[in-house]
């Protein structure tokens, strides 16, 4: 038995454990939120610095392109081989690809946008001029070109290139630095935030774990105050328990004992009287048969009475204290009555028994006795069987007496806890005698099997199986009384 705490609506949790909760909850979820804020932030300061270098990186390249090509172009003159001519024919793609790129890069910008503009011009003109060069020297050869460097400024073009160049590679880098210096900032912050919003996080923890272990502790209190209280109910039970057994053991004892002695009194005392009225009847009815027929009459009629109540006294003797039990012993008495149990209810009922019980063993006699009898008894009343067994054999740890039929068998809930009371007083008979009583599904799990285990004492542990009567063997006439048909359904005290 075990105490139950509830839990209904009488035992929320407290408010102020709720707002913990939840102020715990709000504060991890806008750290999240904090967290996926700030790390966009900072991926759009880092995508933005890669831009600028980028953009650096692209203006450094595009005045090779053009130095490349005016490189080539020098060979090209000096050699007279146009294989040096490639960096100035690729020059033009590259130089337009460079410059989309660099125009998609700067759209956020508009004086660099301004500067692109310039840029692209001046170095557009460079390139004409590198390309009219070309010309200029397939037509007239080294003579010509000398002549037109001479007269040109071709240097003052590149000048300006290269100047522009700085300018926007010195501005970039002066943007590259205003954003590094904003990606810090944001870095700064959002470090400072998430730190903030942890520590608020740490804090609530906190508080909400002293209160869950400030409440772990006091029901660990009230279950260790349960634990000891159930303890000290379970082992109150349980020495209640063996107490009512006990108690149970002993009316079954003291009942036994009672019924033998009113049997015994009943049989010797009032059939003693009957018998005197019996005979006192006779005599008077023979001297009235000639001279008051009708007296006579009346007095058989009375001595018919007095013959039923005697069988009544045999019968009620009977279902006290079966004589053949006292008289031939347990194995005769458990034949006997199996046969008439199976003359009345027309099932067919086999016994086997191994050994009998000396007469002085008058507690273990009845109480194997009436074990066989309340299992016979609720045969008859709910196993619907066709077939039953009693076999009684001695073994190495004593006596097994077992009783199987082949019915409708058990419920499983009384083969767990059996609450008949016929069943209950068949276990405690063979606990009064330090035996168990177990009781199981029959052969093949058909019908119902009972057995019990009885230890045998010590002066018949030596003793071997003795004879006895036949099944179905019969009573001696000899005897002052013996087992009516009508005595058949009789339980004992404890099986009612």
């Amino acid at each position: 038995m075990y105490f139950t705490v509830d839990t209904g609506p009488a035992h929320r949790l407290p408010l102020y454990k709720t707002v913990l909760c939840v102020t715990c909850a709000l504060l991890l979820i806008l750290n999240g939120v904090s967290l996926y804020h700030n790390l966009q932030a900072l991926k759009g300061s880092n995508t933005r610095l890669g831009q600028t270098a980028r953009v650096a990186d692209r203006l450094q390249y595009l005045n090779v392109l053009v130095l490349d090509a005016e490189s080539s172009l020098r060979g090209y003159f000096i050699s007279g081989k146009e294989t040096f001519l490639g960096p100035a024919k690729t020059a033009d793609s590259e130089v337009e690809s460079e410059f989309a790129d660099l125009q998609a890069l700067l759209a956020d910008s508009p004086s660099q946008l301004k500067n692109l503009a310039q840029l692209h011009t001046l170095v557009r003109r460079k390139l004409s001029i590198l390309n009219q060069a070309i010309e200029v020297y397939k037509q007239g050869g080294l003579a010509d070109i000398v002549n037109i460097a001479r007269v040109s400024d071709s240097r003052a073009a590149m000048d300006e290139i290269r100047l522009l160049v700085v300018i926007m590679v010195q501005e970039q880098n002066e943007i590259l630095a205003t954003r590094s210096a904003a990606f810090y900032h944001e870095y700064q912050k959002a470090v400072m935030l998430g730190i903030g919003i942890n520590l608020l996080a740490i804090l609530v923890l906190v508080m909400f774990y002293q209160l869950v272990r400030r409440s772990f502790q006091t029901r660990a209190a009230v279950e260790f105050a349960l634990q000891n209280a159930n303890d000290t109910l379970e082992s109150t039970v349980v020495k209640r328990t063996e107490q009512l057994s006990v108690l149970s053991r002993h009316l079954i004892s003291v009942s036994e004992e009672e019924k033998a002695r009113l049997a015994r009194e009943l049989h010797d005392e009032l059939g003693a009287h009957l018998t005197a009225i019996s005979m006192d009847l006779g005599a008077v009815t023979q001297q009235l048969l000639k001279t008051h027929p009708e007296l006579a009459a009346q007095l058989r009629r009375a001595k018919s009475t007095l013959l039923e109540t005697v069988e009544l006294k045999r019968r009620i003797v009977e279902d006290l204290r079966p004589s053949l039990l006292d008289n031939l012993g347990l194995c005769a008495a458990i034949e006997s009555y199996c046969e008439q149990f199976s003359r009345m209810t027309k099932v067919k009922c086999d016994t086997e028994i191994e050994i009998d019980i000396d007469h002085s063993e008058s507690t273990l006699s009845i109480a194997l006795f009436r074990i066989v009898q309340e299992s016979l008894n609720n045969i008859t009343k709910y196993a619907k069987a066709g077939n039953v067994s009693v076999t009684l054999k001695k073994v190495e740890i004593g006596l097994t007496l077992r009783i199987i039929d082949d019915g409708v068998g058990i419920t499983d809930a009384a083969l767990v806890k059996p609450m008949s009371h016929g069943l209950l007083g068949m276990r405690e008979r063979a606990l009064l005698l330090g035996g168990t009583l177990t009781i199981r599904r029959g052969r093949s799990e058909r019908g119902t099997c009972i057995e019990a285990v009885i230890p045998l004492p010590v002066r018949m542990a030596q003793v071997s199986s003795a004879p006895h009567p036949p099944a179905g063997g019969h009573i001696p006439s000899s005897l002052p009384y013996s087992i009516h048909p009508h005595s058949l359904p009789v339980q004992s005290d404890q099986a009612r």
